[in-house]
């Protein structure tokens, strides 16, 4: 069988993972990796027995698929200069840094036959695919995204680096579109989007709350989902998913104290924990070469993009 030759540009702190998880995919070759550091290009195509290019273009011809973990800024020229050179793609999320960008790649891979995907890697973690199949009619949903500041990330704010993945999954939950948008948030640590709380009503009236922070000092990744007849609570941190039903409440009230007490029945759902990455860049390849379809169609990766875009340019309008 023949293997799959597969590149990665960018090398830093997401491209290694690439790199890594490319390197173990039994059919699939890692020709090479590109980075504009040469020091950090070499020491990576050493520890994976590849090739370093500093150009990137030095690549085509020589790959099949490529994964793109630049910075967001060069996504859009990079992601078309490999399109136009016929290789399949995934480039990570943020895809552009605009909607017309954005538009402009997909018809491209679509003239050339092409695929082009987004990196959108909590669509395979394992946890959010059970999730899908208990969730039906949400109500609410609340989703918090917290963590410490990390000054490797510079190119992106909160609202580009972490809520977009709330932002996605919950789209893809709800199946609605957006009604109203209110936004709010803050720069702390720098001069982006540091800390932003969004509330979405929706046209079937499930209303979101989602909050992303890179002020926090605890790591925290939930989401929760009010149905009529269920709390649904999912723990990224431990791919936990509790489901709550038959709820009841009562309090007691003595000469010493008040005292409350709470029941409910509550179910625990198996979740079946693999790399979510390898998951992705193996659908990446049976897209490409064996005409499997894209998980998510290109309107719904548009539209995703499209909130997120317009939730950040609230942000900047509430924040100036």
């Amino acid at each position: 069988m023949k293997k799959v030759r597969a590149g990665v540009v960018g090398v830093g702190h997401m491209g290694r993972y690439h790199v890594g998880v490319y390197s173990e995919i039994p059919n699939v070759k890692l020709v090479g990796v590109s980075d504009l550091n040469e020091i950090k290009g070499n020491e990576i195509a050493e520890k994976y027995n590849t090739t370093f290019y500093k150009d990137y273009k030095e690549l085509f011809g020589k790959v099949d698929v490529v994964s793109i973990a630049v910075p967001t800024s060069q996504h859009y020229k990079t992601t078309k200069d490999f399109l136009m050179a016929g290789i399949h793609v995934l480039v990570e999320k943020p895809m552009t840094k605009s909607l017309k960008e954005a538009r402009e790649l997909f018809e491209i891979a679509e003239r050339k036959g092409l695929t082009l995907h987004v990196g959108h890697v909590e669509r395979f973690n394992g946890a959010v695919h059970e999730l899908k199949k208990v969730v039906d009619s949400t109500l609410f949903i609340e989703c918090r995204r917290l963590g410490p500041y990390d000054s490797r990330i510079q190119d992106d704010g909160v609202v580009m680096d972490l809520m977009i993945h709330d932002i996605d999954i919950i789209l893809s939950l709800v199946n609605s579109k957006v009604k109203r948008l209110n936004v709010v948030g803050n720069s702390i640590f720098s001069d982006k989007d540091d800390l932003c709380n969004v509330q979405m009503e929706f046209e079937n009236g499930c209303i979101a709350n989602i909050t992303a922070s890179r002020v926090t000092q605890h790591k925290i990744r939930t989401l929760a989902i009010t149905q009529k007849d269920k709390y649904i609570f999912l723990d990224y941190s431990n791919q936990d998913i509790h489901i709550h039903r038959q709820a009841s409440s009562e309090h007691f009230l003595t000469r010493q104290e008040l005292r409350y007490k709470q029941e409910s029945f509550t179910e625990r759902i198996f979740v079946h924990r693999d790399n979510p990455l390898k998951l992705e860049l193996n659908h990446l390849i049976d897209c490409a070469t064996n005409g499997v379809v894209r998980m998510v169609p290109v309107d719904e990766e548009i539209y995703s993009l499209q909130i997120a875009l317009e939730v950040l340019d609230r942000f900047k309008k509430q924040i100036n």
